[in-house]
């Protein structure tokens, strides 16, 4: 696996980090059962430049067709005839068409907008088809953060203190504190969260509020930053047991000089930040709440979540969530990469997906 880091760095980490032993992650994976399947489609996000209201929007999802070659090429690997299909106005014809075993649902946008990615499983069960990932409640779900953190927070898994705001020129609660950070209440990623995201006055934070309603339509929640590592926290089912593992990212420096976090440039950046493991009694409080966490939000086979860890409290924030985070075999992919780190290759989550689903073919 590809380390960022000089062999020096890489030796200062490992004398500063003692880990114990990592519990071994064995997936289910029946390749005579996969053969059942005899057809896949692919789905990928169909995407033009006008669709989105900035570059980086658009850069943020451009990505994907080239992904889904990548994993649909990881597919015929098992001996299953693969297509890709755009998820466009022809979508669902094509279907009907292809009339696939399996769509694995790449589909990140549609017209630009997330919201519309619950018309890719609504088309699917309207068509009987089976697909990976999560449904419709779910993407309602992982599409609005002020709704993610709601149900966070009914369950009892800690996230940061917030604001919904949905028109510019809302005051921001001076009881939330600083600093603060702003993301999009209706967009995945990082769009937006650039280095210099963190805002450490109220006033720095409101004209961020206001130019990112204004630029990109849409609500955004602002948050408490929580200083302390960034944890990312991987869900993968596969149909016996939800397994949970973990890296805590090293970063190479603070991109705006002060705090430590992914900003948008950091994947320009193959030295940004490398992953190390992460240690007891950490890892088992984290397991055990990403696989509530994962439950109340209705995820489907994999996701991934943020977590912010507090030092000063123990307390792991859960920031983020992502279902049908970008999934590939390239391990710039954060996904992919941890998975790596507990020696699951691509091709074993792949493996461990078909079979499956296989198991639901007559």
């Amino acid at each position: 696996m590809f380390n960022p880091f000089s062999k020096k760095e890489e030796i200062k980490i490992a004398k500063e980090t003692k880990v114990s032993k990592i519990p071994k992650v064995e997936l289910a994976i029946d390749k005579a059962l996969i053969k059942k399947i005899k057809f896949i489609t692919v789905a990928y996000s169909h995407v033009e430049r006008d669709m989105f209201p900035t570059e980086d929007a658009y850069e943020a999802e451009v990505e994907v067709e080239q992904r889904s070659q990548e994993v649909a090429e990881v597919i015929r690997k098992f001996g299953i005839d693969v297509k890709t299909t755009a998820g466009n106005q022809y979508f669902l014809t094509n279907l009907l068409v292809d009339k696939p075993d399996l769509v694995v649902n790449l589909v990140d946008t549609l017209k630009g907008k997330d919201t519309l990615q619950t018309s890719v499983p609504a088309a699917l069960e309207l068509s009987n088809i089976p697909y990976t990932g999560a449904g419709m409640e779910g993407m309602v779900i992982g599409n609005d953060r002020n709704l993610t953190k709601r149900l966070l927070m009914a369950y009892d898994i800690p996230t940061p203190a917030y604001q919904y705001v949905r028109r510019s020129g809302t005051a921001i609660q001076p009881e939330l504190g600083t600093p603060l950070i702003v993301k999009l209440c209706g967009s995945g990623g990082s769009v937006g969260i650039d280095n210099k995201a963190v805002k450490e006055t109220l006033k720095e934070a409101q004209k961020k509020v206001d130019f990112m309603i204004s630029t990109y339509k849409q609500p955004v929640v602002v948050e408490q930053f929580i200083d302390g590592p960034e944890i990312t926290v991987c869900v993968f089912d596969d149909g016996f047991k939800k397994h949970v593992f973990m890296g805590q990212k090293v970063f190479r420096k603070k991109p705006d000089g002060k705090h430590f976090f992914t900003s948008i440039e950091s994947y320009d950046d193959a030295r940004a930040y490398t992953y190390i493991h992460v240690e007891e009694p950490v890892r088992t409080k984290l397991a055990r709440l990403s696989v509530r966490a994962f439950n109340a939000l209705r995820h489907q086979d994999y996701a991934k979540f943020d977590v912010r860890y507090d030092d000063q409290t123990n307390t792991p924030y859960f920031t983020d969530s992502n279902p049908n985070t970008a999934f590939g075999p390239d391990l710039g992919l954060p996904f992919t990469e941890v998975a790596a780190m507990h020696n699951i290759s691509f091709e074993d989550l792949v493996g461990s997906l078909l079979t499956k689903y296989a198991k639901q073919l007559k």
